[in-house]
């Protein structure tokens, strides 16, 4: 039987448990690759609006949430998934700071929860799509699209957008805009900080 467990590292919720994902075909971030992560993002996170994008069962908006976040727009059509973000979204009572959109993720950056009266308010996107999907071809042409729409309609100057990818694939992408601004590197995990802005 598949089982996982995770967790809220920090914040007003730290050490309160969540729901795995409920069958393998997500692959959650590691409590010690998400810590590093979030000491990385520092104050970026309070009063942030911030995007969970194929949000699995949302352990990266509600760590956000937990950690001041005055908003979190969640992004997953897995039906298995979907219950168990909701249930946890439930679980911390942060409904009313939490959008739970059951669409395709690659139709996000036009959605008018980030398009919309809030245009131009996105700070932190994190974007964590199948691995095949950074790898070559058509799933990685819509990812660049997703990211080049994100950062012209959504984005807010200095926001970033945090893509995870497999540390043997490159992220070359070339969005007008956008600058490489971190990697870290986690065993055969990266993760890439996609900012918006040119270098302070």
């Amino acid at each position: 039987m598949y089982q996982l467990h995770m967790r809220i590292i920090a914040g007003e919720f730290g050490g309160r448990k969540l729901l795995p994902p409920p069958s393998e075909r997500t692959r959650p971030i590691t409590d010690r690759a998400k810590q590093s992560l979030f000491d990385a993002l520092g104050s970026r996170v309070a009063g942030a609006l911030v995007l969970d994008a194929f949000a699995g069962t949302g352990s990266m908006g509600l760590e956000c949430l937990s950690r001041g976040a005055r908003r979190a727009v969640f992004v997953e059509r897995d039906p298995g998934a979907l219950l168990h973000l909701r249930k946890n979204i439930a679980a911390l009572s942060v409904e009313s700071r939490s959008l739970v959109l059951p669409i395709d993720a690659y139709r996000v950056a036009g959605h008018p929860s980030l398009a919309g009266p809030e245009a131009g308010e996105l700070a932190i996107a994190f974007i964590d799509p199948p691995y095949a999907h950074t790898e070559g071809g058509p799933l990685r042409a819509k990812l660049e699209r997703l990211i080049a729409g994100l950062a012209a309609n959504a984005l807010a100057d200095d926001g970033l957008i945090s893509l995870r990818h497999p540390t043997k694939v490159d992220v070359d992408f070339a969005i007008p805009g956008l600058r490489i601004g971190r990697e870290l590197t986690y065993g055969s995990m990266r993760i890439t900080w996609l900012v918006k802005g040119s270098e302070p």
